[in-house]
Formats: C-alpha cells, structure tokens, sequence
C-alpha cells in the first residue's frame, strides 16, 4: 500500500503511528500484540493527532533500525522477525516495522513471562492478555480448537447425553454410538477411557454444562410497547444447545401478532349507463 493512502488510514487493530522510537516497554508490548493477532506496520516518524509527517532525522536511521532490532531481540519471546525498512515522503524520512502474524503464539515480553507479559491487539490499543486468551493462543499454535480440547472431569458412559443422542436419531437417522461420537472428534480416549470434549459438554444435559458453561444460554424477552422497561414475557433457555434455536423461536413464534385487515368494497355505478 502506497504512502499516501496508509497517512489517510486511522490506526487500528494493523497500524500504529509514532512521531519518534517509543520507550522499549512500549513498543515490544506492541510488536508482541501484533505477533500475537494478525500481524500489523509501526509507522516511525508520524504523529497521530494530528495527523503530520513530521519525519526522523535521516542521519539517524541506522541507528534507529539497530535500536529497533535489539529491542525486539531481547524483549520478545519467542523470536520475532520484522521486516523493518526506510521510507522518504516529501523530502522527510520514515520508519516502517512491519510484523507478521507469528506462527508461535503466545509471544510476550521476557522480562514479565507469559502470564504477565503477554499482549493483545484491542483496536488501536494494547491490552494484557488473561490466562483464557493466552490459552486460545497455545491451541492456535497447536491447531487444536476449544471445541475439540478433552474434559477429564467425567467419562462419556455416565454423560447424561440421552436428550442429544434422540435429536441426532430424529434428524440423521442412526444411532449417536461410540463410532460416530469418535468421528464426530466430540470424545477423545486417553489409556483405553473415552472422555468427552468441550463440544459434547455442550450438547449434554450432564451438570457439566452448568458447571462449565453457565452462560451458554438464550435469554429471550418481550417489551410492552417499544422501550425496555417493562417486560410482558421473559424466558431463560437453558437446555443444551442443540434445542435453544427451536425454543428461541418458539417464543418469538408466541408472541407474532397476527391480525387480519378486509378492505370493503362498494360498487360504484357507470352513470353513463343509465
């Protein structure tokens, strides 16, 4: 993308601007949060707001470029290439660091270790990640999704899982058997056990669900009138998710007004007629 057009860019989720080299804390929080996302171009040389070129001095480039290097070598783990190049824009001189999304995550800054120093890209900012984000960034990097990670807290044979196994029979037309969960990737075997998945969890009726996922539920509602303050139904679906779209609209389905309007119809004589 031309020079030109990216000045015009707000900053964001991919792109920062800084009118000179940031603090080492601040641009490896950046570098890592790019890493960790969809990668992202630090433009060095630019102020924000507003908007201005304001350029680096030329004869201080290399050292910049070094500066930058060591930063992200010593700072940023696992290790980080950057593609890091000069940029001249009306007789002023830039820096582009352009990072790519990393194929290791979670990256973080050493000297705070993983829990406390790794970073996100939240918009145009750089948010610390909790241990649930940096977990979803390990399973990237295994390639594993959360709905085929493994739950150990129960076997499958005693998963309440009835209430599924009758939906799958009434829309597939063969039984939900050990065969077909193993194909489904909804249990996994450890040492001859079979344990169900973060999927299966959620397709059951087992305690489990609650326990893990309370909040995987519909919350439906109707208002009187065209504000929220008052409701006339409510209703919390908290079956397995496999049933909450049919009871979701159900209750739409209950609460449709349906009215019917006949127009009347005179006869209106030709006078000419007459």
């Amino acid at each position: 993308m031309h020079i030109n057009t990216v000045l015009t860019l707000q900053e964001g989720r991919r792109l920062e601007f800084k009118e000179k080299l940031p603090t080492r804390s601040d641009l490896a929080k950046t570098i890592v949060a790019f890493a960790n996302d969809a990668g992202g171009d630090i433009y060095l040389g630019v102020s924000d707001k507003p908007r201005a070129v304001v350029g680096l001095p030329e004869d201080n480039l290399v050292e910049l470029e070094e500066q930058i290097s060591n930063i992200i070598y010593t700072r940023c783990y696992p290790s980080i290439l950057p593609d890091i190049s000069f940029i001249a824009h009306d007789d002023k001189h830039l820096i582009k660091i352009a990072i790519c999304r990393g194929s290791m995550p979670s990256y973080y800054l050493k000297e705070s270790g993983k829990i406390e120093g790794t970073f996100v890209r939240v918009g145009s900012t750089n948010r610390k990640a909790d241990q649930s984000i940096i977990d979803e960034l390990e399973r990237k990097r295994r390639n594993v999704s959360f709905d085929s990670e493994p739950v150990w807290d129960k076997q499958v044979r005693v998963l309440a899982i009835d209430s599924f196994n009758l939906m799958y029979q009434e829309k597939v037309g063969n039984v939900l058997d050990d065969a077909t969960l193993k194909k489904l990737e909804l249990i996994k075997n450890d040492r001859g056990l079979d344990y169900p998945t973060n999927a299966l969890i959620l397709f059951s009726d087992d305690v489990l669900r609650n326990q893990y996922f309370h909040f995987a539920k519909v919350e439906c509602a109707r208002f009187k009138g065209t504000g929220s303050d008052e409701f006339i139904d409510q209703k919390s679906i908290l079956t397995n998710i496999t049933r909450q779209p049919e009871e979701a609209y159900n209750f739409v389905l209950r609460h449709i007004n349906k009215g019917a309007f006949v127009k009347v119809f005179t006869r209106k004589r030709d006078m000419n007629t007459l």
